[in-house]
């Protein structure tokens, strides 16, 4: 299977979890309908069920897992009815949520500490809650023999989506013995959390061995795993699926953070969103042309192909109104693609990234460098310490990443041989006051008031050295504020005088942050966080990949490919529509912006595209500059270069 058909950029995620009770599963599928509405729809790819959450099987078997009121086997009929069309066809069984083995085994059902079963309780019906199989128990061998079959039935496959296998610790009897043989203990919650990740790479491993048997080189994907074990993980999948619909449980800011993660690691990538207005099986619920625009936009931007998650009507029905609008998603996405393939980002910021535990923040760290970053239009990666980032322009250690020795080794060897680093210092004694001041130096300032700014989180106490280009004081309050002193309803005031203490300074090749800053952004927003992070990378970078002067909302990600510069500009603004969703309903228009672009060769014509429409420019001192006075949602500036 060649690179193009497995990175196809307009794909459907077709959930079907469809309940037993349900009458008449797949009786008005029609395969002429079926085939011709997605081919409108612009798809060339859509991920079908062979098993879904609740346990059934939709193909024709003599299996009792079968689901009891399908007549004849659904899955045949549209995968059969998609190959005249040319859509790939890659198939989904659902690993950990079985309900009908769960039911008929539940021997085989994961187990908490307390001996509760994991999951949905017995007489509970609570959205997204199943009951939760431990992969340690017979279920493997009930979940491998549901796959060969498929692989029998249905080879040579377009791939293989596996979901929901993340790691589920347990302490089943399987799980104890498995425990006990591996050295490891069961009353300990950290044993149990690495056998749980030793019985996931086993049956990873087991599946991708068993499926070899059939057919080399299945397109396979694990999905529920955490981004930060790709690295190890690789060896088990030929793609990555980044799923984050933003109006479910991620969020916005889900998919920029772990897409900057997953880039840098070259795998065909896409991202998948929903159609749906909160999650999942949302039926009924539909998103808008713009809010879907921005996903896939996104997704384009960073060089990863589309996936819009839709569920099947269990009568085997697609929603007209639902593929209305993502065609006219997937028609725009097709015209972007010829600029968007085999792209690269540029080695500009590596930010070593860190797994979330107890009391690093570092799912809060990551989100503040991303909205930090973001709007000054910095071009930036999230890389594991342990990987290799010394050919990144600069390098950004939060206080989320230990500062071990042989990171602090590498860090001294990567600035010996001129590498920039930006990094929040841990090292010095903390500071006394949970809330302090800074004053900026004039030519640090930026747009900010002359004022002492406030900072919410507790910081270090560092002194500048000699030679330091000092970016900002530390303004210290009266005292801190406790039960018997306190003045007026927040924090202290400031003492006016500024401290001893420096809260950002340059030394040498070094941008030295006393301060959480990232964490300190994501937690309050507040602009004298970011306002620090501008003035340290100014120096550190002072001729990055790209210069925007726009609106704070529009979004650049730059790429490259031999001969071209191609920038993605993205203007749209989620807005808060309840307590816990943002929505887009419409693109936002930006004006008046100006954008330049780092060249390495002679420029022979700027287009914004797709729309193919030239652009006027200048060239000059390294970079090409164009002036746009109106985009409103998404478009690409191409620069040709030669």
């Amino acid at each position: 299977m060649s690179s193009s058909d497995l990175h196809r950029f307009r794909q459907i995620h077709l959930d079907f979890h469809t309940g037993p009770a349900i009458p008449d599963v797949g009786a008005k599928f029609d395969a002429k309908a079926f085939a011709q509405t997605l081919k409108a729809a612009h798809v060339n790819s859509i991920t079908l069920f062979a098993k879904c959450h609740h346990g059934h099987l939709y193909y024709e078997t003599d299996a009792p897992a079968k689901h009891p009121t399908m007549k004849g086997g659904l899955l045949e009929k549209q995968i059969a009815a998609l190959k005249v069309e040319r859509i790939r066809t890659p198939i989904y069984i659902s690993v950990q949520c079985d309900e009908y083995a769960a039911n008929t085994h539940p021997e085989w059902i994961a187990l908490n500490p307390d001996g509760s079963r994991v999951g949905r309780r017995p007489l509970a019906n609570d959205s997204f809650c199943w009951q939760i199989l431990d992969m340690s128990s017979p279920y493997v061998d009930y979940l491998c023999a549901q796959t060969e079959e498929v692989m029998k039935k249905f080879g040579p496959v377009d791939g293989l989506f596996f979901d929901m296998c993340w790691d589920q610790p347990s302490v089943s009897n399987w799980a104890k013995a498995g425990m006990v043989k591996a050295g490891l203990n069961p009353e300990s919650e950290t044993d149990r959390a690495t056998y749980s990740r030793q019985v996931s790479h086993s049956y990873m491993k087991r599946l991708c061995d068993l499926v070899a048997t059939y057919q080399k080189d299945v397109p396979i994907f694990f999905n529920s795993r955490p981004t930060i074990r790709l690295s190890d993980e690789k060896k088990y999948l030929k793609h990555v699926e980044v799923e984050a619909l933003p109006s479910g449980q991620w969020g916005y800011q889900y998919f920029p953070v772990n897409i900057r993660f997953v880039r840098p690691l070259d795998m065909p990538t896409l991202g998948m969103t929903g159609r749906f207005h909160k999650s999942w099986a949302d039926f009924g619920g539909l998103r808008t042309v713009p809010s879907l625009h921005y996903d896939c936009a996104q997704a384009l931007a960073h060089g990863a192909a589309c996936s819009i998650g839709d569920q099947l009507h269990p009568a085997g029905i697609l929603d007209k109104g639902a593929y209305d609008v993502i065609g006219q998603v997937y028609d725009y996405v097709e015209r972007c693609e010829p600029f968007v393939r085999d792209t690269k980002a540029p080695k500009e910021i590596a930010v070593l990234y860190a797994e979330e535990l107890p009391g690093n923040h570092a799912r809060e760290t990551f989100e503040g460098v991303y909205r930090a970053l973001t709007p000054l239009g910095y071009q930036y990666d999230f890389v594991l310490p342990e990987a290799k980032w010394e050919d990144y322009a600069v390098v950004i250690v939060t206080t989320a990443t230990p500062l071990t020795e042989d990171l602090k080794q590498r860090l001294d060897a990567y600035q010996k041989k001129g590498g920039h680093v930006l990094r929040e210092v841990t090292e010095c004694e903390a500071s006394p006051f949970t809330t302090t001041y800074l004053r900026f130096a004039a030519e640090a300032r930026g747009a900010l008031a002359e004022s002492d700014h406030v900072f919410y989180e507790r910081g270090v106490r560092m002194k500048a050295q000699s030679g330091d280009k000092v970016l900002a004081q530390i303004v210290e309050p009266y005292f801190e504020r406790a039960w018997n002193h306190f003045c007026s309803h927040a924090q202290t005031p400031s003492k006016l005088e500024v401290s001893e203490y420096a809260a950002g300074v340059v030394r040498g090749n070094e941008a030295l942050l006393a301060l959480p800053v990232f964490l300190a952004y994501a937690r309050h927003a507040n602009l004298p966080c970011r306002q620090l992070v501008a003035a340290a990378l100014k120096v550190l970078l002072p001729k990055p990949a790209i210069r925007l002067e726009a609106a704070k909302y529009v979004e650049a990600v730059a790429n490259v490919r031999p001969g071209q510069r191609i920038v993605h500009l993205l203007s749209f603004v989620p807005q808060k529509k309840t307590a816990t969703m943002e929505m887009v309903e419409e693109a936002v228009p930006a004006r008046n912006i100006t954008l330049d672009i780092k060249v390495s060769q002679p420029v022979k014509a700027v287009t914004l595209q797709p729309e193919n429409k030239s652009v006027a420019f200048t060239d000059a001192d390294g970079y090409v500059t164009v002036k746009l006075d109106w985009i409103e949602g998404h478009t690409m500036v191409v620069v040709e270069q030669g």
